[in-house]
């Protein structure tokens, strides 16, 4: 891990400039708030990792952001990489209070925070792949068109949310947004950016402060609710937000094992009810889940 004081090389892209550690301690450290540090680092392996190695020693609301991230983790396992101070990359200790069966909601609730201080602060739409993507859409063919038409979007993943456990009671939850890149930066074609679906402010600073306040908000009224995602107004607000409900998708399930199906709904834990085949219905909650496209 280095400091956020490197300079030359990568770290030169006049439209990349760094995070501003002091004038977003100001903002979000308040007192009576949830966020208790607030600390920015250059570069480092994983957020998360680096988080969760000290959650014994931090109380909850600790805020770890990198400037870049070497060794980002997705779900599975999968890497998350982005060039330098081409988005947010950051992880947050928490420590809720609330029943274990309901801790399946905390990536849930974190999508949805996420999504509503993005669209606010950079003015683009985003929904949510369950469980713990952010999508934004991609014009497609915008400089083919012709006058009064309206583009084809495409769907593309801009964001990913880890949620780990750490320590005796803490859960550290790691979020990466890609904000800058542009289309030949692009890990893979299925990838997107905040500046590719035409954000209006792609100001990493304001960014950060929305995403962190909005979550503060969500987080809080969930656990006043003691974790109830139907009183907290969660379920609400993710089904709306939701990409995969009302679609046909295939979950690629643990041990090898495929459904494909309808996604009706989410049930009381934040699985994904899913409508089967044989007229039935079954809730997955861990997969890797494919929109697929209608057909007919």
């Amino acid at each position: 891990m280095t400091s956020s004081n490197a300079s030359g090389g990568r770290w030169s892209d006049l439209d990349r400039p760094p995070l501003n550690t002091s004038v977003l301690r100001r903002a979000l450290l308040l007192p009576d708030g949830l966020w208790s540090s607030l600390d920015v680092v250059a570069s480092t392996g994983s957020t998360n990792s680096d988080l969760a190695a000290r959650a014994g020693e931090l109380p909850e609301g600790a805020v770890l952001v990198a400037e870049e991230q070497t060794s980002g983790r997705g779900r599975l396992d999968r890497t998350w990489s982005a060039p330098a101070r081409s988005g947010l990359f950051l992880s947050v200790l928490l420590k809720p209070d609330v029943p274990a069966h309901r801790l399946g909601w905390l990536p849930l609730l974190t999508g949805v925070a996420a999504a509503t201080g993005l669209v606010k602060a950079a003015g683009a739409d985003l929904s949510l792949k369950w469980p713990n993507d952010l999508l934004v859409t991609i014009p497609k063919d915008s400089d083919k068109l012709r006058p009064g038409e309206t583009p084809i979007g495409e769907e593309r993943k801009a964001g990913g949310i880890l949620a780990e456990r750490a320590g005796d009671d803490g859960i550290v939850v790691g979020l990466g947004i890609n904000v800058s890149l542009r289309a030949d930066e692009l890990p893979v074609p299925t990838a997107g950016s905040l500046l590719l679906a035409g954000a209006v402010s792609t100001d990493r600073d304001t960014l950060l402060r929305a995403v962190l306040r909005s979550l503060a908000d969500w987080y809080g009224a969930w656990v006043r609710a003691d974790g109830d995602p139907e009183a907290s107004g969660v379920l609400a607000a993710y089904t709306a937000d939701c990409a995969t409900l009302g679609r046909r998708i295939r979950a690629d399930l643990p041990g090898e094992r495929m459904l494909e199906g309808q996604a009706l709904s989410l049930d009381g834990d934040g699985r994904l009810v899913v409508a089967t085949e044989g007229g039935g219905t079954e809730a997955v909650g861990a997969g890797d889940i494919v929109h697929l496209r209608a057909t007919g």
